[in-house]
């Protein structure tokens, strides 16, 4: 062990401030080559604040002066626009120049203003309750909107027997059934028949051959030539394969239907 931290040639204490020539020690982890301060060094940010400790806390009571609040006014300009249009002025310029020469500032409100259009009833208790209550979701949002319109209304609370019995939880099952059912006699409705596999039979019984073109024009005295090759022993051999060819080829794939059997 003692050999794994053996150093050959010389060992400079600069060494000690350069993290990249350490070595991992066994059971110790990596130094980071940081100076300390010595042990008289206190950290952290020393206060000069002298308040004169609990004594002057108990004998005194120091408060803050509040400070007015300086409010940035704001320009009306639709009411500018609105004053420009009663002087008879109409293009861009002419209402830019008149909002140069004239200022009229937005009202300043203070505190909450109440709209006009909502009218509260007397004696209403703002804020929500901290009871829980349990709805349905259609009760829910009719109870939304009349707390939101009367936070004094409290909504009518659910019976402790139905929450016991588990009366909720067993009309959702009730309707899960339903809709499960209404599904199942939707589907026997509606069967869908699948893809029937086509098969060689089926592909032979709706094929249907095509005209033969009218032969090419040949010289007269080419058309007696007879071929220079036959492999076929007679002439009823030779209609006999291309026959069975013509009526297999419809059901293999390439154009001469030379192919494998195209079944899909």
């Amino acid at each position: 062990m003692a050999m794994e931290n053996e150093r050959f040639g010389v060992v400079r204490d600069s060494m000690q401030n350069n993290q990249l020539l350490q070595k991992a020690e066994l059971g110790k982890s990596m130094r980071k080559c940081y100076s300390l301060p010595g042990p008289d060094y206190t950290y952290g940010q020393s206060s000069y604040l002298k308040d004169g400790g609990v004594a002057e806390a108990i004998g005194h009571w120091r408060s803050v002066e509040a400070k007015a609040h300086q409010r940035k006014l704001e320009r009306d300009f639709v009411a500018l626009n609105r004053e420009a249009v009663k002087s008879g002025l109409v293009t861009a310029g002419e209402h830019q120049t008149f909002r140069n020469t004239h200022n009229i500032w937005r009202p300043v409100h203070e505190g909450h203003v109440k709209p006009q259009d909502l009218h509260l009833p007397p004696g209403m208790t703002f804020g929500i309750s901290s009871r829980y209550h349990w709805h349905r979701p259609s009760e829910v949002i009719i109870h939304t909107v009349i707390q939101h319109r009367y936070p004094q209304i409290h909504r009518p609370s659910t019976p402790i027997m139905d929450l016991i019995e588990h009366r909720y939880q067993h009309l959702w099952l009730e309707q899960q059934k339903q809709a499960t059912e209404a599904l199942r006699l939707k589907s026997l409705e509606k069967i869908k028949l699948g893809k029937v596999q086509d098969t060689r039979t089926t592909m032979l019984r709706r094929y249907q051959p095509p005209e033969e073109p009218a032969p090419l024009w040949q010289l007269p005295r080419f058309q007696k030539v007879g071929p220079h090759l036959d492999t076929f022993g007679s002439d009823r051999a030779r209609q006999r394969a291309f026959s069975a060819h013509q009526s297999d080829a419809i059901a293999r794939r390439g154009i001469l239907g030379q192919g494998i059997y195209n079944i899909s």
